[in-house]
């Protein structure tokens, strides 16, 4: 008795579509992917560390800037004005740090002369002491020269307690003074405002987000707009928990890009996420009823991508859709 021909070809595509599942799941196996995945890069909050109008603005939307790159300049005379204003100060403490040293200097002479006018009227008075006990001086004399010595000894006194607040008065000399190296960190603060009048890209990328014009006033610490680094990129790919199982760090991914479906790039598993991302939520989701039913929780990994031509860069784009494969066959990097 012949089969007919319907009953082999449905067995047919029954073994074919078993034989395709099979091969399916032993392919995901190795190499899962995932379509959860996104263009990750450095976003940069720019903002201004003094407070001012805009007097030149050289970047607007979507704009590109390489690193040092002027993105604008904040209206600086009044920060010229301080600069100045804290020069003067400074000169005028050392100036008045020079003055004390000066006057502690001549402190110290009168201290000197003091001194040794002192020990003269002492030897005086003992040479009239000896004098008067041989009957060769008079009582007068003797007295006289107590006089001198007194005068002497108390001069001495006076000009070392004027040398003590000769002293405390400067301070310690030359830049350990404080009032020298207060006046001295003022202009540096003064100096560091100016120079942060001139903003400068910190790296190489697009800008994001701005809206500024010349004559808008910012103040420090104010976001401004975003600067998106392009020197390093990678994909930010969310597996189900089930496939981290072989994932290593170091193994290397095929990344496809939406934005460019014929563009087909590579990289590493850079690092496996602590968590999943429900974890880090602001306010993370919590079944409290009995109707709990389990979901495969995802994992974010992180998959840094090899260079990149200059030509395929415009696919690049933070947050754009990207699919990941990673070959879970190689060996793990270092």
């Amino acid at each position: 008795m012949r089969l007919g021909r319907k009953p082999v070809l449905a067995g047919l595509a029954v073994l074919a579509l078993a034989g395709g599942l099979v091969w399916w799941w032993g392919h995901e196996r190795v190499y899962p992917g995932t379509d959860d995945a996104y263009v990750g890069a450095h976003v940069l909050t720019v903002v201004p560390e003094v407070s001012g109008r805009i007097a030149e603005l050289a970047v607007d939307e979507n704009d590109h800037v390489a690193a040092g790159d002027l993105m604008f300049r904040i209206e600086d005379r009044a920060l010229k004005a301080a600069v100045d204003q804290a020069r003067a100060r400074a000169d005028a403490a050392l100036q008045s740090a020079g003055a004390a040293a000066r006057e502690v200097a001549a402190a110290e002479a009168e201290l000197d002369v003091a001194r040794a006018a002192r020990r003269e009227a002492e030897a005086d008075y003992l040479r009239q002491e000896g004098l008067f006990r041989r009957n060769d001086v008079s009582q007068s004399a003797l007295d006289r020269a107590l006089a001198a010595r007194d005068r002497a000894l108390a001069e001495e006194t006076a000009a070392a307690q004027q040398l003590a607040r000769a002293q405390a008065s400067l301070g310690d000399e030359g830049d350990r003074n404080a009032g020298v190296r207060e006046a001295l960190a003022a202009l540096q603060m003064a100096e560091i405002d100016l120079d942060h009048a001139t903003v400068t890209a910190p790296e190489s990328g697009w800008i994001a987000n701005i809206d500024l014009r010349p004559g808008s006033v910012v103040t420090a610490g104010q976001a401004l707009f975003s600067l998106v680094g392009d020197a390093e990129w990678w994909i930010e790919a969310n597996f189900k928990e089930t496939d981290l199982t072989r994932i290593r760090p170091g193994q290397p991914a095929a990344i496809g890009i939406d934005l460019c479906p014929a563009l087909d790039l590579t990289g590493r598993v850079a690092s496996i996420g602590p968590g999943a991302g429900a974890v880090f939520s602001l306010l993370p989701a919590q079944n409290a009823t009995g109707n709990w039913v389990k979901v495969t929780r995802r994992i974010p990994v992180r998959i840094a991508l090899d260079p990149v031509p200059e030509a395929a860069r415009f696919c690049l784009k933070a947050g754009a859709s990207a699919t990941a494969t990673v070959d879970t066959t190689a060996a793990p990097g270092p």
